[in-house]
């Protein structure tokens, strides 16, 4: 079998290694793949934004299943003109993706179906008194989004109304964002506890992965700036088995019936971003794909055949998997640029990275290259080890000898990931 996953991040790192450890040994290729996959996989140059060369690549490859793993391919139709063509994909339609790629479109689609979320309103271009005045009368804390993709930074949790009122003026008056925050959705702020959930599903019938917690702030004690996510742990003890039944009830079912309803039925990866709130499970947003660097943690934690766990959200028949979760917990911790989020340099010489694989421990790969001297850095976020334990304790304890080891320029980490997990004794 060959497969063709899309994307060059930890996430698909992650996705290539789940998928080589299947049984049916599909033959894997990665575009544009990263430093980490080259070992698992055969990394090539496409451009996902060029419909027609994916599909020349598909066809003169004998590609069986594509599994598309970033959020923009799919909002801009990349799994509409594969299936267009008879292509087995991963991955929801242009228009089911706008749950991610646009908050407006998101939070109206809650209200309209009744799902639990915080209130809100949305300002267009053009509007920006009437959303300073919207923020001045609610006060703060106050939250203010980017209707657009914004590589999961266009999310700020305002703690005074200046902030509130910086925020608005940075995306809708500054383009500090550019067209992803030209319309803003400005909610009303949610407390509690932050999970993740996520749902694989074919259309018609979906199973769950082991929900997750991330940790989306740069500093230790979700202290700074927001970034893709510095860490993330499976399975998120706040989720306990009545919450998750609460969760598909009143949120799950309904928002893949409700796409069903208004003639946009999702098939691929759902991503659910909760806030367990006093008054009960809410959402905080949608993604149209798995999230990164959860994707680290929920996968080793898959007990299934990978292969047939994605063929089956591609051609159907996902209540036919037996999809288990191995005993324990995993845990993660990204290895940053130092900068990030903000501007940083690249090329930085990495060591220690080789030879901290096992069975139960994985280096994954993001903002890495090969060069002839050697691993380099390449992105933002680098590395993520993850290990897998009977306890979280173990699996952070083997994490953090693993991150000890590395070493890079710059390099910048959490050391608290897990904190919540640990606290609640698991």
């Amino acid at each position: 079998m060959h497969i063709l996953i899309i994307g060059g991040g930890g996430r698909e790192h992650a996705i290539a290694w789940s998928l080589s450890r299947s049984p049916q040994k599909p033959h894997l290729f990665i575009t544009p793949g990263n430093g980490g996959t080259t070992s698992i996989g055969e990394n090539v140059s496409l451009d996902a934004s060029d419909h027609a060369a994916v599909g020349t690549f598909v066809k003169t490859h004998s590609i069986d299943l594509v599994v598309i793993g970033p959020e923009q391919p799919l909002v801009d139709g990349l799994s509409d003109y594969l299936r267009d063509h008879d292509v087995a994909v991963v991955g929801p339609s242009a228009a089911a993706a706008q749950l991610e790629g646009s908050k407006a479109f998101s939070k109206a689609f809650m209200q309209r179906q009744g799902i639990p979320t915080a209130a809100f309103e949305t300002f267009t271009s053009g509007q920006l008194e009437n959303a300073l005045s919207f923020v001045r009368a609610e006060g703060a804390p106050i939250v203010v989004k980017a209707s657009g993709l914004a590589a999961g930074k266009g999310a700020i949790v305002c703690e005074t109304l200046d902030d509130a009122e910086q925020a608005v003026r940075s995306m809708m008056e500054e383009g500090s964002l550019g067209s992803a925050g030209s319309t803003v959705v400005v909610e009303s702020f949610m407390s509690g506890e932050e999970a993740s959930l996520f749902v694989l599903t074919d259309g018609q019938d979906y199973a769950l992965l082991a929900p997750a917690q991330d940790h989306k702030r740069i500093g230790e004690g979700d202290t700074g700036p927001n970034t893709g996510g510095m860490g993330a742990y499976a399975p998120a003890p706040v989720m306990t088995d009545a919450l998750i039944q609460e969760v598909c009830e009143l949120i799950v079912e309904p928002t893949l019936n409700g796409m069903a309803l208004e003639g946009m039925p999702y098939q691929g990866i759902l991503y659910v971003g909760l806030m367990i709130t006093p008054d009960g499970p809410m959402v905080v947003e949608y993604n149209c794909r798995l999230g990164d660097p959860e994707t680290q943690v929920v996968l080793p934690l898959m007990d299934a055949d990978a292969v047939d766990v994605f063929k089956a959200m591609a051609l159907g028949g996902i209540k036919n998997v037996r999809i288990g979760t191995f005993p324990g917990a995993a845990a993660c911790v990204v290895l940053a640029s130092g900068g990030y989020p903000g501007a940083y340099e690249k090329g930085k010489a990495i060591s220690g990275a080789q030879g901290i694989d096992s069975e139960t421990t994985v280096v994954f790969h993001a903002g890495t290259s090969t060069t002839p001297d050697g691993l380099r850095t390449s992105g933002g976020r680098v590395l993520a080890v993850t290990a897998r334990a009977a306890t979280l304790a173990q699996a952070l304890e083997e994490v953090y000898r693993g991150t000890s080891q590395i070493t890079f320029e710059g390099v910048q980490l959490r050391r608290d990931i897990g904190k919540k997990g640990l606290n609640r004794g698991v």
